[in-house]
């Protein structure tokens, strides 16, 4: 479909307008504030645990809580979940996740607010069978749906109860596959077919997801069928989570990367944020990332976004076009890779915290003799060493006589003159430097790029973030306006710690600042302080560059098949120097074989203490005891000639 904006504005954040849905006393859209949502991880037949870890969650401040119901005992159980909770005095909302079983999903509506079916098997078993579907057999399938749907849509609209349809690009329906592949075109498709047919039948309680474990893929098929809902006079609310997400800090930058940037678009009005860990451990994260978006913004009425060309498309992704400077050894822009980049005292320099991991480009501050002594002590140590990297000067007004631009690789100006500006633009092209223009202030960046358009010096731009709001539409405004686009100058995205923010804060406004413009196919180097470890962990949770290993790991459910955290972290433990390989840790076969579409390797729930192993969607071995499936799953990764061993160990 043509690329036309999904949302009234992309100059400023403007929320979505949708209808509220009341999950029991629990408003959903609306005027409703963003609420947080997680999901118990014990067996919902065990009720005494079950009921526990609801009341943490509950007082950890979730405000609706799942539950997996993969078998009718399971739905009927619920009722006694529910009666103890109540006794005490606990009221959070629940809701019933049902899987493949129509039975208990019915079940289920007799005893919580809130039933989610997943539109990819509610009615159909996975198969992974290729079909030819003509038009003709295509509806005779959804009528088929509608028949076998229309029980459970009764029994909601006598009960009173709310729907979650939520499709998962992991499991979609072998109908949607053949038709549409495994596309965000076929996620937003497999859930309007469930939707048309609740409208037929009058009912509108509805609450709708499209979760990835690939944070572009989860917000290309928001994004559409945010688009697509518009078209057809839908209002209903959005839940947004990133699905097997992972856990420690990946799995929170992930997240945030994900949900961040649906948000600053208004696009969203519940959410949860699946880790691999104790469930309750997940509210903090979703709140500090909710917290950005409280209250509704104090902007201008929407703008006309016609002439905002950002990105080639919304909906699939592409980097944005740009010519490649030469910052002495290392390019910056053009092909070359997203670069990090690090500022801070030169003792941060020397000893980035990025463990093997170094900044590509070094911004040293050259206003004092101070500053160059530092300088020269860190161009020393790179070449005792032989690392590569550029070094670029920070001034903000012009330099003296006694000032040499020869050691440098580059000039980040910072300065608000303009005759000192142009002095240092002829210096740049004389001795071949870099010009980096750096502000907060896409306007101001604009106005120095005219202050500078008759030098011969190559230039690039640095937008500054500093705790404010709406860096995500500066960087739109500034890569769109006229000098930025036809000169196609690099982008470097620069987030910086406001005031007495705390570490994790910084990381997940980092996360969703660079993340959703790097998703965009926006930036060319990110720098956030003089953390080395937290660049490269923004570029590999958006996809753009991949460092270390990564996990696609679920956050385990009440289907579960073994003990996923203690298996992750021992994975983990064993492949983490394996910098160009993904493995997928499912607990069960939901998702598991459809999230391999976007890993190397999988290791999924077979049965109970039971795993199979596959490579890509190939199942390869099945039925592996869980004491032994790790080892297995390190054997496998050497017979497919994907192992390394890690440095200084020849041992394993």
């Amino acid at each position: 479909m043509p690329d036309r904006p999904y949302c009234d504005t992309l100059l400023h954040r403007s929320r979505r307008k949708t209808r509220e849905v009341m999950v029991g006393p629990v408003g959903i859209g609306g005027d409703n504030p963003l609420r947080l949502q997680s999901m118990t991880t014990v067996a919902t037949a065990d009720t005494g645990p079950c009921v526990d870890q609801i009341l943490r969650l509950a007082g950890a401040g979730c405000e609706i809580v799942r539950l997996t119901v993969p078998t009718e005992t399971d739905a009927e159980n619920l009722k006694q979940i529910k009666s103890m909770l109540t006794s005490r005095g606990c009221h959070v909302p629940l809701v019933a996740d049902v899987h493949f079983r129509q039975e208990a999903a019915l079940e289920a509506a007799l005893h919580v607010e809130k039933v989610r079916i997943n539109p990819g098997n509610y009615v159909d078993a996975k198969a992974f069978r290729e079909k030819n579907y003509d038009d003709r057999r295509y509806a005779g399938e959804l009528e088929r749906i509608e028949e076998r749907f229309i029980p459970l849509l009764n029994r909601l609209k006598e009960r009173g109860r709310a729907l979650r349809i939520g499709t998962n690009h992991g499991s979609l329906s072998d109908r949607i596959l053949n038709r549409f592949g495994d596309t965000p075109e076929g996620m937003v498709e497999s859930a309007l077919e469930f939707i048309r047919i609740c409208r037929r039948h009058d009912y509108h309680e509805i609450v709708v997801s499209m979760k990835a474990s690939n944070p572009k893929i989860m917000i290309a098929a928001y994004r559409l069928l945010a688009r697509r809902m518009k078209d057809e006079g839908m209002d209903y609310p959005f839940h947004l989570g990133v699905t097997e997400a992972g856990f420690g800090v990946d799995g929170r930058l992930k997240s945030a990367v994900g949900i961040g940037a649906l948000l600053e678009d208004g696009i969203g009005d519940t959410l949860r944020v699946s880790l691999t860990e104790e469930p309750e451990l997940e509210i903090p994260v979703a709140r500090k990332i909710a917290r950005r978006y409280g209250a509704a913004p104090a902007v201008p009425a929407p703008t006309d976004s016609a002439g905002l060309s950002y990105v080639e498309s919304y909906y699939s992704y592409h980097r944005r076009a740009t010519r490649a400077v030469t910052l002495g050894p290392v390019s910056l822009g053009g092909n070359s890779p997203v670069r990090v980049v690090v500022s801070g005292p030169t003792e941060a320099l020397l000893s980035p915290t990025g463990g093997d991991l170094r900044a590509e480009i070094a911004v040293q501050p050259m206003e004092t003799e101070e500053d160059r002594a530092g300088f020269r002590k860190i161009r020393k140590d790179l070449e005792s060493r032989r690392k590569v990297m550029a070094v670029v000067f920070e001034i903000s007004s012009s330099p003296g006589d006694d000032f040499s631009l020869d050691e440098a690789d580059g000039v980040c100006w910072r300065g608000a003159d303009p005759e000192s500006l142009r002095t240092v633009a002829r210096q740049c092209a004389q001795r071949r430097k870099v010009l980096i223009l750096e502000s907060s202030s896409a306007d101001r960046l604009i106005e120095q790029i005219s202050v500078v358009s008759s030098s011969t010096a190559d230039l690039a731009v640095s937008l500054v973030s500093e705790g404010g709001a709406g860096f995500v539409h500066e960087a739109r405004r500034l890569v769109s306006a006229v000098p930025v686009r036809d000169l196609r100058l690099p982008l470097v995205l620069k987030v910086m710690a406001a005031p007495a923010e705390e570490d994790e804060s910084h990381s997940l406004r980092a996360a969703i600042e660079t993340g959703s413009l790097l998703c965009d196919g926006i930036g060319d180097a990110v720098q956030v302080g003089s953390s080395v470890g937290l660049a490269y962990g923004l570029l590999q949770a958006a996809g753009v560059r991949q460092t270390r290993a990564e996990y696609i790991s679920c956050p385990s459910c009440g289907r579960t098949l073994f003990k996923i955290q203690e298996v992750a972290e021992r994975i983990s433990a064993r492949t983490r120097h394996l910098k160009d390989l993904k493995i997928a840790i499912m607990g069960c076969i939901v998702n598991g074989p459809g999230e391999m579409a976007d890993a190397d390797f999988g290791y999924v729930g077979a049965g109970p203490d039971r795993v199979n192993l596959y490579v890509g969607r190939d199942c390869v071995e099945k039925g592996i005891p869980a004491d032994q499936a790790v080892e297995r799953l390190i054997r496998l990764i050497r017979e497919r000639g994907r192992w390394t061993e890690p440095e200084g160990d020849s041992t394993r």
